[in-house]
């Protein structure tokens, strides 16, 4: 942010159709105290008439070099396929600007640690929108958890997915500009895992199939096993195969367990001052106390009075790393060590 310009000026690059998240942050800046939505970039000269439809006033540009030297931009929020969070974040930072990343941050560690090189040179701000912490059933399930209710955690198991085959003419169908099936929804399901089992990895063993749609360049079904210091062991599943579900949490403490069933969770507990049975409720407030604007609200708070980040590009980049050395895992039929950590 310039020394004479109390507003940050924001801008968006990618105002595509991808569930219309390049509006969302354009909206979700308006909405914030402190933001100010200046410009917005996308190749298709159809989608910046309609952001200039949408906001009032903004620049609009075809070209990211372009609006880089010529908008007065302090903020730039990335909306692109996967495979482009990395080099443009990295050429917005050392262009002096502060960047916010749509998850999942990028698609290897490598890419992820430059692109926070990048921003600490430039002494600019870098962040990731992991928006999904904030759901209700996820930040219920935390609540429980650190209750103490079910004991130290030692397992967890995650699934998400079903069957059909994936819609290869979007770009999230194929594997080079996505990355692979792990990095849509799999990026949530992983960040919230690391929300429950913070520590540190130990190593990651991987999964990966191409059994049924063999014409896709995304895996059919796709798996990670996480080692943790602790002795904690986590697996993930994402699946386009499945054609039996099972619940999208199951958590194991070592004084009880947590079931994700209908609108809730189902806890079983050993502890004496507890039910043995019991259903806790989804709490819905922990979305909405949260939604629309909070994430932009902190990286207002960041940049002015050096509050601490939501979401971290570090925390972002463990994301990877799991997804990464699942892939590697897979093809060399073996667990994969974490070579260094990310807090």
């Amino acid at each position: 942010m310039s020394e004479t310009n109390e507003i940050i000026r924001g801008a968006v690059i990618g105002y595509g159709a991808a569930f219309n998240q390049g509006k969302h942050h354009a909206s979700l800046m308006e909405q914030t105290e402190g933001i100010k939505l200046t410009a917005v970039c996308d190749l298709d000269v159809s989608r910046t008439i309609a952001a200039k439809k949408d906001f009032k006033g903004i620049q609009t540009f075809t070209s990211v070099d372009r609006m880089l030297a010529k908008a007065e931009i302090d903020l730039v929020a990335i909306v692109l396929p996967h495979n482009l969070h990395a080099p443009v974040s990295i050429q917005c930072s050392r262009a002096g600007k502060h960047v916010v990343i749509e998850k999942p941050m990028c698609i290897s560690v490598d890419e992820a640690t430059r692109m926070i090189i990048a921003a600490k040179e430039s002494g600019k701000m870098i962040s990731v929108y992991h928006n999904r912490r904030w759901d209700a059933d996820f930040c219920t399930l935390k609540k429980i958890v650190k209750s103490g209710v079910i004991g130290d955690v030692f397992r967890v198991e995650m699934w998400g997915g079903g069957y059909g085959k994936p819609n290869t003419e979007w770009w999230r169908g194929r594997k080079t500009p996505s990355g692979g099936s792990f990095y849509d929804w799999g990026a949530h399901y992983l960040d919230w895992l690391l929300g429950v089992v913070p520590e540190k990895m130990i190593n990651v063993t991987g999964f990966f199939y191409d059994r049924v749609w063999t014409d896709v360049s995304n895996e059919d079904h796709v798996e990670a096993s996480i080692r943790f210091v602790n002795g904690a062991q986590a697996t993930v599943v994402m699946s386009n195969i499945a054609k039996v579900g099972r619940p999208r949490w199951t958590v194991w403490g070592e004084k009880g367990a947590i079931v994700s069933e209908g609108k809730g969770f189902k806890v079983y507990s050993e502890l004496p001052d507890q039910p043995k049975e019991q259903v806790v409720e989804i709490d819905g407030s922990a979305w909405q106390n949260f939604y629309p604007s909070r994430y932009y609200e902190n990286i207002v708070a960041h940049i002015t009075k050096g509050e601490e980040l939501i979401v971290t590009a570090e925390e972002a980049r463990r994301v990877i790393a799991i997804i990464e050395l699942a892939e590697k895992s897979s093809n060399t039929l073996q667990a994969e060590p974490v070579p260094y950590e990310f807090r």
